[in-house]
């Protein structure tokens, strides 16, 4: 991987599918405690794929994107991935 400011391309894309996933979150009226909740995520959890600071499993971007009712292909495609 390519590193750029001490960060590598895995950095940016985890930070770009949390902020896909605050943003959808917000649009549909979400807190993040109640979002990690209908997705069976620990809330500090959440706090931390928002954030990028965690790889997130596939099988959690598809519990994520169910409780935001919609497909995980979305919320990928959006964050670039």
């Amino acid at each position: 991987m390519a590193r750029v400011s001490g960060k590598t391309d895995a950095d940016r894309q985890l930070r770009q599918l949390g902020e896909e996933i605050r943003v959808r979150r917000k649009s549909v009226g979400l807190s993040q405690e109640a979002l990690a909740a209908d997705a069976g995520i620990d809330r500090s959890h959440m706090g931390k794929i928002e954030r990028g600071e965690r790889n997130v499993t596939l099988l959690n971007v598809i519990k994520i994107a169910a409780a935001l009712q919609c497909k995980a292909s979305e919320i990928l495609a959006e964050a670039g991935m």
